[in-house]
């Protein structure tokens, strides 16, 4: 079964900035539910269907299909509230490919680095700007972003 492994820190700094001006990401959910999210993305001109199983440690079950662009902008629509908005920024570090979102609209000043792993043991070697680990707080899973924006939340 596939599956992704990923830790989730928030950022301290923007000293990861090289001026590149990342790529706009639109994602909504068809489902919340923590056995099975449904999720529909956009990034640029590309989009696709994901379904992911419930979260255990850092590693769940992940199935994704890319989807034309068009079904994608129409599935958006039918999404629960709120579709979040984001600008992905990719960056190597210490040998694996680092993932810094920038959030928009209603989690806007939220500032999220994820990288990938082959397996749950491995630790990576953490950027410079690399703060907390939030990996396992639900708040910032994107399904609970979405459901509970960031600028909602009374004390952060």
């Amino acid at each position: 079964m596939p599956s992704e492994i990923e830790r989730k820190y928030l950022v301290a700094d923007r000293s990861w900035e090289d001026g590149s001006p990342g790529v706009r990401i639109a994602q909504g959910y068809l489902s919340q539910d923590p056995d099975r999210t449904v999720r529909v993305r956009t990034a640029g001109v590309e989009a696709w269907l994901t379904i992911k199983g419930r979260t255990r440690g850092i590693s769940r079950a992940e199935f994704e299909y890319p989807i034309p662009l068009e079904e994608a902008r129409e599935l958006l629509g039918i999404c629960l509230p709120s579709v979040i908005e984001k600008t992905r920024h990719e960056i190597s570090y210490g040998g694996h490919r680092w993932e810094i979102d920038v959030f928009h609209g209603e989690n806007e000043g939220l500032v999220i680095a994820e990288v990938e792993l082959a397996d749950e043991l491995v630790s990576p070697a953490l950027p410079p700007w690399v703060g907390a680990e939030v990996s396992a707080d639900p708040r910032y899973f994107n399904a609970c972003l979405a459901a509970s924006p960031f600028k909602s939340w009374a004390s952060r």
